[in-house]
């Protein structure tokens, strides 16, 4: 492992990843694929955890724009986020790829409870962590609970998966052909500029903590390996 960049990851996937073109729900071919990808950067020995998030299914913020009290919205999202892992999960475990989910949620018919020490423990056993069900808390998102997570686990950095964007732009470049792509930036510089990269409560956990971020396209085969190896891909985002 000498010559990874990263040994101990937390890997961000939004739940839209999930979804491919059909934008909804969880698409098999594309779920197979992301899992083929993890299989790849696990098998060089990096220790994985994994966040997802549950926009393929339901959004909180959306619910609570329709009329629903927001906290019982958002707890929809995070019921969201688990079928998600257990999809992953499956589709992970059907290639050889030992893995373990764990909620925020207690679910202990299907799923461990969140216990940080327990989590660390399989990451050193060569076993993929799964956190979903996001903070456990409304109002959060799950891009707080990766940079949460990787905190309490002491991972080298975040990997911020996106469906079809190479990277940080000033603007939308799928609508503004204008925009332009950073190759690296502060967190004080997404917060100060109102990037959309990561809420700013994100963005201040992974500033306090050092914690730096690479956003990269996920439809890029062979984009997970190549940031663990350091190769400069995306965009990467200093901790301070």
């Amino acid at each position: 492992m000498a010559d990874l960049k990263y040994k101990r990851i937390i890997l961000k996937l939004s739940g839209e990843a999930l979804a491919g073109d059909q934008g909804f729900g969880i698409h098999p071919p594309v779920i197979k694929t992301i899992a083929e990808e993890i299989k790849d950067v696990f098998d060089l020995g990096i220790q994985i955890g994994i966040v997802v998030g549950g926009g393929n299914m339901w959004r909180g913020e959306a619910g609570a724009q329709m009329g629903m009290e927001r906290a019982q919205a958002d707890y929809i999202g995070m019921l969201a986020t688990i079928m998600n892992a257990l999809a992953l999960q499956d589709n992970l475990e059907s290639i050889g790829v030992p893995t373990r989910v764990q909620t925020s949620i207690e679910m202990r018919q299907i799923a461990e409870p969140y216990i940080r020490r327990k989590a660390i423990r399989h990451l050193e056993k060569d076993r993929v962590v799964i956190f979903a069900g996001g903070t456990g808390n409304p109002y959060f998102s799950t891009d707080t609970a990766a940079a949460l997570r990787a905190a309490e686990i002491n991972a080298d950095a975040i990997l911020m998966a996106k469906n079809g964007v190479d990277g940080i732009y000033s603007a939308d470049p799928r609508k503004d052909p204008e925009a332009k792509k950073f190759d690296e930036l502060s967190q004080m510089d997404i917060i100060n500029q109102g990037l959309d990269v990561m809420d700013t409560t994100a963005s201040s956990l992974s500033m306090d903590n050092d914690i730096p971020l690479v956003v990269f396209n996920l439809n890029e085969p062979g984009n997970i390996r190549k940031v663990v190896q350091g190769e400069k891909i995306g965009t990467t985002v200093r901790g301070k």
